[in-house]
């Protein structure tokens, strides 16, 4: 099984804990802010227009290096601590819109109310700062997660601070990412993925992937084994389930690909729902005592610190006092608890609500961690993590407001709104923290940040999605706006909530998928008890279930590339390309999330997604030679024993 140094060949992070720089200062406050709020409203119009949300962790640290350098004095935890505030803009976006717009989408609204949505938003992601702190012991020291684009941020931070060995692998490979991007989002070259289909034997065989060197990247930091067990699940439901539903009910006449994929957005993808049900109950009982543990400490240190003698305490293991954590979170309950009140008109119900959106607030906030640190932020199925909040939620609430009441569909989704900010929030956080336990942060003072950038960002969500419900519509198609926002994920949600109020969801597959995941988590029992390298950790084979097949094939070759370049290296006996490897791959995700970010830009101002287009057929075969070219670079790279300072 290939392995990946989480420090990226260093014996400890680069600023040691006896070491105190400067962090929150003026400038990184101001600059963290406005790239909150800027990244934000890109990732809210991304998300809406194309489905797709990018993390901004690494583009939010190129952004932050290039801008502090301008100043006399500047160092990387003070560039750590502007990518910390700035990405949580991104992330709270990426809540947002996955649920929030259903509310439009219903008719509930006919605009977005500022203070709901700024209380939904800001509530909802200090929740899942607050929900972070416990957990950052438990999945970032304790558990052996790679948390790909926090050790990215972290190699490019790293980088950037020594200006030396290294440089060359990691501004190669950000171009081959940005340029690979450019081409085929921007210029629209090649396609993105290569999909094929067709009717055999009474049912449809399908196989696809997508053309992304970030993927590859990521496949190559989080290693062979998650990476196969993604494989695994999603030729589960590609290869088994969606074949036999095709094969028992006799569906032999339209596009295959346009039928395998109808059959995984309306009924298969929900057997990864049920999936991260069951392997997120599985993490926590897992990691109770981590999270037991890591409350314990941070309780006694604070006691410490209150005593006069904290200073045994490491500066690197400072968390926020968990007396203020536990204060905030009753606080930040109070405000929510009026706004369900106000529009359900019920204190009992709002009460329910209340208590429902804690549990799950930090239910799926511990899963959207643990899967962020299996497969990173960008490929977090969160709209998974908050179908299983909204059907947990709408069962509650169908049984106390009755299956008739017009205002439960709404009201399930208020609370899977504020889950889903604290989920993204979640998985985010932790990519950053990760990123600053490898340089050498201060884990409280990243904590302060991330809810400045949380506040930031709530304060202008709703402006944003106003100004784009005017601008373009959402999700309805109006005749002053024919052609809306998609706004995918939250249609899903709009349809989900009233599905399970009119009783036709798929309730079937929702089943299936919870044994699926048992007998996962007994697979890992036993492969644990005999001791075994290869394991089966439940919610990978979940998200490889919930997630398109065409975004796991590329997750996978690079895990393949990651364990052959590592035999690679111990049949040589050296070590160096450990670290080339890792810098190449961590310059694929930052070139690539970088374009993605600047693409936004032209698509708002033109609402044209091709605006770069060059007007020439796509040629799919020309993206798929060059990714073989990238992923021959990858592997030289991780087996070179030169030094590339560019």
């Amino acid at each position: 099984m290939a392995t990946i140094d989480p420090t990226g060949g260093r014996t400890g992070p680069v600023v040691p804990a006896s070491q105190t720089l400067p962090e929150i200062t003026a400038k990184a406050v101001v600059l963290g802010v406005v790239l909150s709020i800027v990244l934000a409203a890109a990732n809210a119009y991304l998300g809406l227009f194309a489905g797709m949300t990018v993390s901004a962790s690494i583009p939010a640290a190129v952004i932050s290096m290039a801008v502090l350098r301008l100043f006399a004095r500047s160092n990387i935890l003070e560039n750590n601590i502007v990518q910390t505030a700035a990405s949580a803009g991104e992330s709270l976006a990426a809540g947002v819109i996955f649920t929030v717009p259903a509310l439009i989408i219903l008719e509930t609204w006919t605009e977005f109310h500022y203070w709901e949505v700024t209380l939904i938003a800001g509530f909802g992601g200090l929740l899942g700062v607050l929900f972070t702190i416990p957990l950052r012991r438990a999945l970032i020291v304790e558990q052996p997660l790679r948390f790909p684009e926090g050790v990215a941020t972290a190699e490019v931070l790293k980088v950037a601070d020594s200006g030396g060995g290294g440089i060359g692998y990691l501004m190669t490979a950000g171009g081959v990412g940005a340029l690979f991007k450019l081409g085929g989002l921007g210029l629209q070259l090649w396609h993105e993925a290569i999909e094929y289909a067709r009717f055999a034997g009474g049912t449809v065989l399908y196989i696809g992937t997508n053309l992304s060197p970030a993927l590859v990247g990521v496949g190559y930091i989080v290693g062979l084994n998650v990476a196969v067990l993604l494989l695994v699940g999603g030729l589960l439901n590609w290869w088994i389930v969606i074949p036999t539903i095709v094969a028992s009910g006799g569906v032999t006449d339209g596009d295959p690909v346009a039928i395998a994929g109808t059959l995984w957005s309306t009924q298969t993808r929900y057997l990864g729902v049920g999936a991260m049900v069951v392997g997120g109950l599985w993490a926590l009982v897992q990691l109770r005592a981590s999270l037991v543990s890591g409350i314990r400490s941070g309780i006694e240190a604070y006691h410490r610190v209150r005593a006069g003698g904290g200073d045994d305490v490491l500066r690197t293991e400072r968390d926020a006092p968990m007396p203020w954590i536990g204060w905030t979170l009753l606080l930040s309950v109070v405000p929510l608890f009026f706004v369900f009140n106000l529009f359900t008109g019920s204190a009992a119900v709002s009460a329910v609500m209340a208590a429902v959106m804690l549990v799950a607030g930090f239910l799926f906030s511990a899963v959207a961690g643990y899967m962020a640190g299996l497969v990173g932020s960008s490929n977090n199925p969160i709209s998974g993590v908050t179908i299983a909040t909204l059907l947990v939620s709408s069962l509650l609430l169908l049984v106390m407001m009755g299956a008739d009441n017009p205002a439960g569909p709404a009201a399930a989704l208020f609370i899977a709104a504020v889950v889903a900010c604290g989920g993204a929030i979640a998985g985010d956080n932790m990519q950053d923290l990760k990123a600053g336990y490898l340089v050498g942060a201060t884990p409280c003072k990243q904590q302060v940040m991330q809810a400045v950038g949380v506040v930031a960002a709530a304060t202008v969500m709703a402006p944003i999605l106003t100004l784009l419900l005017r601008a373009y519509g959402i999700g309805i198609a109006t005749a002053e706006h024919p052609e809306p926002l998609a706004a995918p994920q939250a249609t899903l949600m709009a349809s989900v909530a009233q599905g399970v109020f009119g009783g036709d969801l798929p309730w079937t597959m929702v089943f299936i998928g919870m044994a699926i995941a048992a007998a996962v988590i007994v697979i890992d029992l036993v492969l644990e008890r005999r001791g075994a390298a290869f394991r089966a950790p439940v919610l990978a084979v979940a998200v490889g279930i919930y997630l398109p097949l065409e975004l796991e094939v590329p997750i996978f070759v690079g895990g393949v590339i990651a364990s052959v370049a590592e035999r690679a290296r111990r049949r040589s006996g050296g070590d160096a390309g450990a670290r080339h490897g890792l810098l190449f791959a961590a310059g694929l995700i930052t070139g690539e999330a970088l374009v993605g970010i600047l693409m936004a830009v032209p698509i708002v101002l033109t609402s044209n997604p091709a605006v770069l287009a060059v007007g020439v057929p796509p040629q799919t075969w020309v993206g798929l030679l060059l990714l073989v070219g990238v992923l021959f670079g990858l592997y030289r790279s991780a087996t070179s024993e030169g030094e590339a300072n560019g």
